[in-house]
């Protein structure tokens, strides 16, 4: 989906729900950015995550590879990888899903459909815009805190629902 659309919270909100079923879970946040300056420290985040409290220090990418390997393979784990546009963020974090034990669940949020092709992905959501109705009721409880705008910022309100084109995170910021 695209950006402001609502994919980072519809993912955290899964993690949030259903990560206690799985031996370990991590979520590494805003991959796209943090792997250009420091992916040996979302290695290090992935491992630390999963294996509660472990200290472990990785060195160098190779290594973290191998102890993701080594160290998660026969665990069942979920996984997020939050605003990823290329195979290659990910590439030293989870190249092959046989890294991860059976029944291990990765949840990759992405702006780039394709990507998730590339990467063998099995089932994908697409996050719709919201529906006028629903932009209304998000910009009211962010602008006046109920449901629906007072008669006297109906007009302004559906300008700004327009304008916001059913974006989540721009009905927030404008409310």
């Amino acid at each position: 989906g695209m950006g402001g659309v609502g994919k980072t919270t519809i993912a955290k909100a899964v993690y949030n729900d259903i990560s206690y079923q799985f031996d370990g879970s991590s979520f590494l946040n805003n991959v796209r950015e943090r792997s250009k300056d420091n992916a040996l420290q979302l290695q290090q985040e992935l491992l630390h995550g999963i294996l509660k409290g472990k200290s472990l220090k990785v060195s160098n990418m190779d290594e973290g590879i191998q102890m993701i390997k080594r160290s998660l393979s026969s665990k069942r784990v979920l996984v997020v990888f939050d605003d990823v546009d290329d195979l290659m963020q990910i590439e030293n974090l989870a190249e092959e899903h046989s890294w991860f034990g059976p029944r291990s669940r990765i949840i990759i949020t992405t702006r780039h459909k394709h990507f998730l092709t590339q990467y063998g992905v099995k089932e994908s959501y697409e996050v719709p815009k919201l529906h006028d109705a629903e932009a209304i009721e998000l910009f009211s409880w962010w602008a006046f805190k109920q449901n629906l705008p007072n008669e006297i910022y109906k007009n302004l309100s559906y300008q700004v629902v327009d304008y916001a084109k059913g974006l989540p995170l721009a009905l927030k910021v404008l409310g």
